[in-house]
């Protein structure tokens, strides 16, 4: 069942699609992630999965619980003989009978339908952990595509200051011009460089619009209805500041683990069945109720009453086979445990160190950055004093230009790695808890 929050975003939902064209709204990372469960199709799937598997534990059930049935038969009947001696035929008159009866079943002792059924609910548990996982699947989707929508909104922001410092150069340019300190070709290259950030500018658009229907894609929003993501930083913190211990607590916060662990736990059981195979089965049955020759006539009590005993001697070494086949797969599940624990401990030193290399580039490309700003601002004193052409602006602006976009590369990778980081500790949604105040 959706949580309050799911549900509180699924209105959020129908309130935006039901707006104008005219009208925005702002989508926060918070809301975003708590939608993911309610819309994201991977992730119902998962549901109806787990509910199929309840429903088979129940049928499974169903066989260790008594069978009871109520029935009511009105029959009338002929018969005819013939006699072995003569070949003569010999004819009753009709008869009529009415049986009215409760009949019942039940396996008072089935040892292999017990640890079937115990298998085939952890099996529903099994299930149950999947859709966890695909949970988190769906989560670290949204968050990345959140991230990036939002790098690809800010290089627009980047893009215009390129073209506004190429309008203030093209400017600087003419006046040189007219008071004689510069060229023409001085004029033409500024033109050059503002043609130039412009179109990049009109390709960015274009990225941001198929960022954007991504995103919306993800959510199941409508592609046309305008969506304004709110901002996100992060705390910049130093992830290997926060090393965790590496054992079974770590483990068990990962679904795909806890999925692993019962899906062994699940071939034990059914290892353990192949077992009971060989022992005996005791069933009862019985049924009661009255007779009469018609529904509306005087009843007599009738009933009877049995006990079947079964012991298995020879069945065509089935019992060995199955044995033999549950003990691969429970092989197969104990490889599969062991793989994916080395995997989550590679995953986790991984994720930290790359969150850690992420957080160190963050402060090489802002002092790059403002070196770039600085080596503008010397370039645009020469030109000014009119001891060098703009060349030297040009290329002071374009390695600014590329600055700026290395830092706003290097805090989206930093956000996609604490992204990736909260997703190897286990949940996603932990990353909503480093927000920067």
């Amino acid at each position: 069942m959706p949580n309050r929050r799911t549900v509180q975003f699924l209105l959020l939902l129908v309130g935006l699609n039901a707006t104008g064209a005219a009208e925005r709204t702002t989508l926060t990372l918070e809301q975003a992630l708590a939608s993911a469960e309610g819309v994201s199709s991977s992730v119902l799937i998962s549901r109806e999965v787990a509910a199929q598997a309840f429903e088979q534990a129940n049928l499974a059930r169903a066989g260790t619980l008594p069978a009871v049935n109520v029935t009511g038969t009105q029959r009338r009947s002929r018969n005819l003989t013939i006699l072995s001696t003569t070949g003569a035929l010999s004819e009753t008159r009709p008869s009529n009978r009415y049986d009215g009866r409760i009949s019942g079943t039940y396996a008072l002792l089935n040892p292999q339908l017990l640890s079937s059924g115990q298998a085939v609910r952890v099996g529903a548990e099994v299930a149950k952990i999947d859709v966890l996982a695909t949970v988190q699947t769906a989560l670290s989707g949204v968050a990345q595509a959140y991230f990036g929508h939002l790098r690809n909104l800010r290089r627009l922001d980047v893009l215009d200051a390129n073209i506004t410092r190429a309008r203030s150069l093209l400017e600087l340019a003419r006046n040189q011009l007219t008071a004689g300190v510069a060229t023409q070709i001085d004029v033409t290259r500024a033109e050059a460089q503002l043609a130039q950030a412009e179109q990049a500018r009109l390709q960015q658009v274009t990225s941001v619009m198929q960022s954007d229907l991504g995103f919306k894609r993800l959510l199941n929003l409508d592609p046309g209805a305008p969506l304004v993501l709110a901002d996100f930083p992060l705390a910049r913190v130093d992830a290997s500041l926060g090393m965790l211990g590496e054992g079974r607590t770590t483990f068990e916060q990962r679904a795909d683990w806890l999925r692993t662990q019962k899906a062994l736990e699940q071939s034990r059981l059914e290892v353990r069945t192949t077992l009971f195979e060989r022992l005996p089965t005791l069933g009862l049955a019985g049924d009661f109720g009255h007779a009469a020759a018609n529904i509306d006539d005087g009843h007599r009590k009738v009933w009877t009453f049995g006990a079947t005993v079964t012991v298995p001697i020879f069945d065509g070494w089935r019992a060995g086979a199955n044995r033999g086949a549950a003990l691969s797969r429970q092989r197969v599940q104990q490889a599969r445990l062991n793989s994916l624990e080395l995997q989550i401990s590679s995953e986790l030193r991984l994720a930290r160190q790359d969150a850690s290399s992420r957080f160190a580039q963050i402060t090489v490309a802002e002092k790059n950055a403002r070196l770039a700003e600085e080596q503008l601002r010397l370039a645009r004193s020469r030109y000014n004093e009119g001891v060098a052409d703009n060349r030297e602006i040009i290329e002071a602006q374009t390695q600014l230009a590329v600055a700026a976009d290395n830092l706003l590369e290097a805090v989206y990778q930093y956000n996609l790695s604490r992204v990736e980081l909260a997703r190897a500790k286990g949940d996603v949604r932990a990353v909503l808890a480093e927000k920067a105040q």
